[in-house]
């Protein structure tokens, strides 16, 4: 028995088998958005690559040039002059001990966390805490750094990571279903560059297996890998 409602149901008629290119694919899901709300409009992709195997281990950051819709909250782990260059390049929060209390206290409040070397000890209090939510600062994402107020600067601007789940698939959003056709385009365009660039050198066969978008609440949509090429 479906868990799926009536508008879901309707909506999938017709599009399970179709693969569109990449403009079709985006009017589709804009077509069949029937949320109340704005919904994010995700791509999940299906990647040759053996997740059980840590050399082919797929991240990367990107950074859209619309963004996502979405307003971005920093907290950075920082003292002295990196603290200060924190605050000007526009982190919300900013702080050492005080930050870990208020998150041992269950506070959460913030998208990304970024932090100076010398303060991971420190942040590795809390690990327990924010590695769930993929709050901890990492320098394989280049948020572990003495350059805070660049990462800081690049995180407001909208850069985004992506990294593969143990299933070998991606997940990444690329705006909203209220953006412009040729926003969403130029977003999923930037973003696909990113990852065929991330791809693992030990990684062998088609990199790009099978693409698909939605919007949250609606209807997967199958796009054409071969139109990367």
């Amino acid at each position: 028995m479906s868990n799926h409602g009536k508008k879901y149901l309707q909506a999938r008629k017709g599009v399970e088998t179709v693969q569109y290119s990449f403009s079709e694919g985006i009017k589709k899901v804009k077509e069949l958005s029937f949320a109340k709300f704005d919904e994010s409009v995700d791509v999940d992709i299906n990647v040759g690559i053996d997740p059980t195997k840590g050399d082919q281990a797929l991240r990367g950051a990107v950074t859209l040039p619309h963004g996502i819709g979405r307003t971005v909250k920093i907290a950075v782990f920082a003292k002295g002059e990196y603290a200060d260059q924190a605050t000007k390049a526009g982190a919300d929060y900013v702080g050492a001990e005080d930050l870990i209390e208020k998150i041992e206290g269950g506070w959460l409040d913030f998208n990304f966390a970024v932090a100076t070397p010398d303060l991971m000890g420190l942040v590795g209090k809390v690990a327990k805490i924010l590695g769930p939510r993929g709050l901890v600062p990492s320098k394989k994402n280049g948020t572990v750094t003495f350059d805070v107020a660049k990462v800081v600067s690049d995180l407001k601007k909208g850069r985004l990571f992506f990294k593969n789940d143990k299933s070998a698939i991606v997940h990444f959003t690329i705006g909203k279903v209220s953006f412009d056709n040729q926003n969403l385009l130029e977003n999923l365009k930037t973003f696909f560059k990113a990852l065929v660039a991330a791809k693992p050198a030990s990684a062998k066969g088609k990199f790009i297996k099978k693409i698909t978008l939605s919007s949250t609440m609606g209807v997967g949509i199958r796009l054409n890998p071969d139109e990367l090429s």
